[in-house]
């Protein structure tokens, strides 16, 4: 059986493909990360997907970095853009980015993959309906898979990790659609940038959440404080 190590942040994205994976008929190893973002929900949710879908070993690593790093997603006193905010416009790279988060996760679960005889890395990037980050990105895949196939053993014999982004070309509103499909317990999922008992629904995760599933013609079963 083929296995596969999934980054499973508990949102949307990660959980569909969690799901996907699965469906294949891999093996699962779901690789979380606490990195000292400013709310623990979304590490929550991952536990409730890994635990519906009866994944056996589900890894949390613990990455006490967050202080360290420049991002509103680490820094409690940063500002969290809405859509009420003029620089919130998905056209620029906002304040949420971390730096090379996604560079430190999947290397983190490369040496996990090739350690325990994965054959792939499974990531939820997108880049279609996301926020400019430039970790999200087909160039960004392609390049990382190239540092694979030169940087580690398995590359140099010919065995390179593959990065598996299933969903980097879909709108969010076809990932809303492939969850339905799959059964992903969308209720279960945490996709806000703040870590109340409600959703914000203004940040821009909220927003390209609802606007997925708006286009998608499907109703979140997540509670917001408001719909922005």
């Amino acid at each position: 059986m083929t296995q596969a190590v999934v980054l499973l942040s508990g949102g949307l994205d990660s959980s569909t493909a969690l799901a996907q994976t699965i469906e294949r008929g891999c093996e699962i190893v779901a690789l979380t990360f606490s990195y000292g973002q400013r709310h623990r929900k979304e590490l929550g949710s991952a536990k409730k997907i890994a635990d519906h879908y009866g994944v056996q070993r589900h890894i949390t690593v613990d990455l006490d970095i967050g202080k360290h790093i420049n991002s509103s997603l680490t820094q409690p006193t940063m500002h969290i853009p809405t859509g009420a905010d003029e620089q919130s416009d998905m056209s620029s790279i906002p304040s949420t980015y971390v730096p090379a988060r996604n560079i430190v996760f999947m290397s983190v679960a490369a040496a996990i993959a090739e350690s325990v005889g994965a054959d792939r890395v499974v990531i939820a990037v997108n880049s279609v309906d996301f926020s400019d980050y430039p970790d999200c990105t087909p160039r960004f895949i392609d390049a990382y898979q190239k540092m694979l196939e030169v940087g580690t053993r398995g590359g140099v014999d010919g065995r390179a990790v593959l990065i598996d982004a299933p969903l980097l070309e879909m709108s969010k509103a076809e990932i809303v659609r492939e969850a339905v499909r799959l059964g992903v317990p969308l209720e279960l999922t945490w996709s806000c940038y703040a870590g109340g008992d409600k959703a914000c629904g203004v940040c821009d995760s909220c927003r390209l959440r609802l606007k997925g599933f708006g286009e998608a013609g499907v109703d979140d079963p997540i509670e917001y404080e408001r719909r922005g």
